[in-house]
């Protein structure tokens, strides 16, 4: 053969080597679209929001829901991620058997568990009271929102601000995961709020790091009323062998800009609902707040099934606002009058906490718990009441507000520029408690005791801060709890448990003014189940709790702690996954709140503000046939509630529908997740809440919202 004949065509040449190109390229386009494929459902996954059933028990620990005599869930970061809240109380809107109001005149959270409120200033943080900012707490920088539901004094100890008798909340840093992260997200709020933030983890072999920040901006769906959010934490843990070690440390900055404040009624009916996005605040009303924050946690392993554990944190605070109120006289013009209160505030609070768990035994089991807290808090603070000449205040308007100038100074106490130590509080505790286990774990028997110091020093606002009264006493708070698992995902349980708060003094009008009375005991009984079925949860709860109250005598006019408020009900959740891909957060709880009392003419009233039942139902569906693309739902349903004590004045119940939809996509090999939720479809307008601690005061519901985001995962 010649070589002429070997000789290959240039043509056919170029033809081979497009043939070779093509054929790689047909083999590699199914590699890649696999390799997008898994990115897709890999982020689908990881964008799941679900809840995990148990947590922190306080000083009992991390335990599955089936061995705490308690109902115990935690809500994630991928929630708070998802939805796009812009408080701790759109995050805890979740949870079926909570509800959020303002307390205190301005734009401070405060939450009904159980009919009881929760203060904002009595959120634990890695099981630590007093270190979280208080009022309006950030959610972006929290790996889990666990809920406690029920009395926990023994748990946690005496919350400081005396509220937490219905449940508690307890806050977690984000640490470092396993695997690396880095994630970049910006967001919208309708009208015109937006914001950005940064998530990233490293691991070093026992070393994890984790910075996250957000910083938000803009004008929320009610009219002028303006919100701005900065954070920033960073999460150090380090681990190996027996010892465990986290530092967290996290600073917050919020400013809230004419909020739409309550209303105050003086009126013999329910005033009818202004317009959904409506605003009748002044503009120069604002809250400023913020917070620098930590928390030191060490673990060691001192033995098999033996951790001793010491924890310490701190905040310091400030904040300054000039805050609104409204009075409606009118009903029906809508008539009333304003006023405003300039409040300068500063906090100092530390906290610590040192205990040891062990666990022995086998065929009967015993895990022993002892420990002791104790924490420090300091506030300083002024006030100027700006309710003009002989706090007559401003007329103005529900229906059309005109804006006015801030009313004169009508009375200031304390230093405005520099405020003086108002109250200084100790609490301090001791515990120890002791979980018999029976038949491999099957019976569990927790006893335990704690004996609590409350101490609070308060001083003059128009003295110069003097020494005005010092209250010390203490009490003994037990708890008692037992589990029975007869079969394989069935949980049943009872408890015994008490909660305490600070004592009340007797106020103006009383024979007795300024008695202060020692710490209230409130008791809970609780029983209940919890049934686990392949990836759903289900629990069913019935309480009763009794918390000792005080009022004047219409005879005597003596106050005295002569009355109990009872508060009844029924709680059930279900949760998890119904079908591959199709996930539920719901449930419902029945509470009857009423006030028991021999000579009080309110006996006999239920409670105000504490709705007849509550009910939620969260709904996530990945479509099948679209992969990545993820459909959202949730309905909220509030019963009625009372609006006096007297109950003369009841709101309607009211539902709320939210919908929404994710969608992963691949951007070569980073999955970028694109979302979208609508709050308040209808644009509603209703009255959310009634609860106030010192008046008939109602809350407005928001207005319909738009949220988007877009994440990127690099």
């Amino acid at each position: 053969m010649s070589t002429s004949s070997k000789r290959i065509h240039p043509g056919a040449a170029g033809g081979s080597r497009l043939a070779l190109a093509v054929a790689m390229a047909t083999l590699a386009t199914p590699a890649f679209a696999q390799d997008a494929k898994e990115i897709v459902v890999t982020a689908q996954q990881v964008n799941a929001t679900h809840v995990e059933n148990g947590g922190s028990a306080g000083v009992l620990g991390n335990k599955p829901a089936e061995d705490l005599p308690f109902n115990v869930r935690s809500f994630d970061e991928t929630l708070i991620l998802n939805q796009q809240p812009r408080s701790l109380g759109e995050v805890l809107e979740n949870d079926p058997t909570i509800r959020t109001t303002y307390g205190f005149g301005n734009a401070a959270e405060t939450f009904v568990i159980r009919g009881f409120q929760l203060y904002g200033d009595d959120i634990g943080l890695n099981g630590l009271y007093g270190i979280t900012p208080r009022q309006l707490i950030a959610p972006e920088l929290f790996e889990q929102v666990q809920v406690l539901n029920g009395s926990s004094a023994f748990l946690n100890g005496a919350a400081p601000g005396g509220s937490g008798l219905g449940g508690s909340v307890n806050l977690l840093l984000k640490h470092a995961g396993q695997r690396d992260l880095n994630r970049v997200t910006l967001g919208y709020t309708s009208d015109s709020h937006f914001g950005g933030s940064f998530d990233v983890s490293r691991r070093f072999g026992d070393f994890g790091i984790r910075i996250n920040g957000n910083y938000q901006d803009g004008q929320t769906g009610i009219d002028r009323e303006k919100r701005m959010t900065q954070v920033l934490g960073v999460g150090l843990d380090w681990s190996s062998g027996p010892v465990r070690m986290s530092l967290d440390i996290a600073y917050q900055k919020v400013r809230v800009d004419d909020l739409r404040p309550k209303v105050t009624i003086y009126t013999p009916v329910v005033p009818r609902v202004p317009g959904a996005s409506d605003n009748y605040s002044q503009e120069y009303t604002y809250s400023k707040l913020r917070d620098v924050f930590g928390v030191l946690n060490l673990e060691y392993d001192f033995a098999d099934n033996a951790t001793m554990w010491f924890k310490a944190g701190a905040r310091d605070g400030s904040e300054d606002g000039i805050y609104g109120g409204f009075n409606l006289f009118d009903a029906a013009t809508g008539d009333g009058s304003g006023n405003a209160l300039y409040v300068p505030r500063t906090d100092n609070n530390e906290a610590v906490e040192i205990g040891a768990r062990a666990k022995v035994g086998s065929a009967i089991t015993q895990e022993f718990v002892i420990g002791a807290n104790a924490s420090w808090q300091v506030n300083r603070n002024a006030f100027d009441f700006l309710y003009g000449p002989g706090f007559a205040g401003f007329p103005t308007n529900l229906y059309d507000t005109p804006q006015v100038d801030i009313p004169s100074s009508t009375l200031v106490g304390g230093d405005l520029d520099d405020p003086y130590p108002i109250s200084r509080t100790r609490l301090w505790s001791a515990f120890a408690s002791d979980t018999i286990g029976f038949w491999d774990d099957r019976i569990l028997v927790t006893g335990g005791l704690r004996l609590q110091t409350i101490k609070v020093k308060a001083y003059g606002n128009y003295d110069g801060g003097l020494l005005a009264s010092v209250y010390d006493d203490d009490a003994v708070t037990p708890v008692v709890g037992v589990v029975v698992k007869p079969v394989e995902g069935l949980s049943l349980y009872a408890n015994r448990i008490e909660a305490l708060q600070q004592g009340p003094s007797a106020g103006f009008g009383a024979a007795n003014f300024d008695e202060v009375f020692p710490p209230y005991v409130s008791t809970q009984y609780e029983v209940g189940g919890k049934v686990k079925v392949g990836p759903m949860f289900a629990s069913l709860a019935w309480y009763q709790i009794e918390k000792p109250y005080g009022y004047i005598d219409n005879s005597t006019l003596i106050y005295a702690i002569n009355g109990t408020q009872r508060n009844r009900g029924v709680e059930f959740t279900l949760n998890g996954e119904v079908l591959p891909g199709l996930r539920l957060i719901s449930g419902a709880s029945v509470t009857k709140a009423k006030l028991l009392a021999s000579t009080d003419p309110n006996a006999g009233s239920e409670a105000k503000g504490v709705p007849d039942w509550t009910a939620n139902a969260n709904v996530e569906w990945d479509v099948p046939f679209v992969p990545g693309f993820t459909l959202t739902g949730r309905v909220t349903h509030t019963g009625k509630q009372w609006v006096d004590v007297a109950n003369t004045l009841r709101l309607p119940s009211w539902t709320v529908f939210n919908a929404g939809a994710r969608y992963v996509l691949a951007a070569g090999d980073v999955p970028v997740t694109l979302r979208f939720n609508v709050d308040n479809i209808a644009d509603k307008r209703y009255w959310a809440s009634a609860y106030d601690d010192f008046s008939a005061a109602l809350l407005q519901g928001q207005p319909r919202t738009f949220k988007a985001s877009i994440s990127a995962d690099f």
